[in-house]
């Protein structure tokens, strides 16, 4: 699962970042250590972290289950990289400016696209092991 493994931990670095940020933001006084205290900036980088967190483990749960069952590379490599500039794309919008409607837009169609490929691939794959 070499391909995996490396859009995996550049995954993994990428949510280290929007977590650092978010706690970064919640430390000092009068910061709120739970919530956003009202703070739309502080509310855009949770939003952007949680929303990793929602969609990144299962896409990529189901690109190493495809490449494990012998996708080829360049597919699990297509699948990866739509995931990594997806996800890129809108933890920087949410995360690191007020209001990047392309970043959120084409970041959330790319994960949604991994998604659906991915799952439909796995669904073929599946079926044809019956």
């Amino acid at each position: 699962m070499n391909v995996t493994l490396l859009y995996a931990g550049t995954l993994a670095l990428w949510f280290f970042v929007l977590s650092l940020r978010v706690s970064l933001a919640r430390i000092g006084p009068g910061k709120p250590s739970l919530g956003d205290g009202g703070s739309p900036k502080l509310q855009r980088m949770i939003r952007g972290q949680a929303n990793f967190a929602e969609y990144v483990p299962l896409i990529l749960l189901l690109i190493g289950l495809l490449e494990l069952h012998g996708l080829p590379k360049w597919a699990v490599h297509g699948l990866g990289a739509m995931l990594l500039v997806g996800r890129l794309l809108h933890g920087y919008a949410l995360s690191f400016t007020a209001n990047s409607v392309f970043g959120r837009s084409a970041g959330i169609a790319l994960t949604f696209v991994a998604l659906l490929v991915a799952g439909v691939l796995c669904l073929l794959v599946g079926f044809q092991g019956l």
